[in-house]
This record gives structure tokens, sequence and C-alpha cells, in this order.
């Protein structure tokens, strides 16, 4: 059902948690597991963000999952409905501080909601 999941990571303590739902949706599916980090140009270290995702990506391997990394630059929620479609995306999974999708303007998950040509797994 799931044959390409796109996990949004970065360096958060709910993105380390929805680590192991996207770990889990994976293996049940057989699915293809693309993590996604997109770093907005000033906020983060292109470096720590490297390395970052070399430890998520063996953590995934180690589980017996391999998976491709894809780097980029820009707005995270857009960004992220762009790679989605790109990748033809069957799922995004991503965690999320707690959203009010009528009053949320600002969260990453909220808007990727709204632009996602796929359906969106938002983990609490």
């Amino acid at each position: 059902m799931f044959a390409t999941v796109l996990f949004p990571i970065d360096r958060s303590r709910q993105a380390r948690e929805t680590a192991a739902v996207a770990l889990q949706l994976v293996q049940q599916h057989s699915s293809d597991l693309v993590l996604l980090s997109v770093v907005e140009p000033g906020q983060d270290d292109p470096d720590e963000v490297a390395r970052f995702l070399a430890e998520a990506k063996a953590s995934f391997e180690g589980a017996g999952v391999p998976c491709q990394v894809i780097e980029r630059e820009g707005k995270p929620a857009f960004v992220i409905g762009d790679v989605a479609d790109e990748i033809n995306a069957d799922v995004i999974v991503m965690g999320t501080r707690g959203i009010s999708l009528e009053n949320d303007h600002q969260s990453t998950a909220a808007r990727v909601i709204q632009l996602a040509p796929c359906p969106v797994l938002v983990v609490p």
C-alpha cells in the first residue's frame, strides 16, 4: 500500500520519536524509505545536519531498512511537498509538537498537510 515513505527529519525530539513509527510502517509494508532534511538558509549548520543524517541513516539500516537521503534548502513545508511530489511518495510521516489546523499557520506539519500531494501521517 505504501511503496514509498517520505520521512522529513530534523534534530527535534519529536522527529526522533517519530522515527520508530516510520520504521514500523516501512517494515510492515516493505516500503522504500526516503529521509529528507530541509535546511533553512542561515538557520542550521550544514555539517551538523550532515552528521545527523548519517546517524539516522545508519540507525535505519542497522534495523534492516535501507534508505535514500535527500538534503535540500528552503522553507520546510514547501520543500517537503515538492520532494513528495518528485519521488511520488505514497505517504509522508512526520512528527509535531501539537497543531491546530485552523489556528496554527506557523506549524510545518499543518502547512505540509495543506500542501502535500499525498496522505500525511502526523505523529504527536
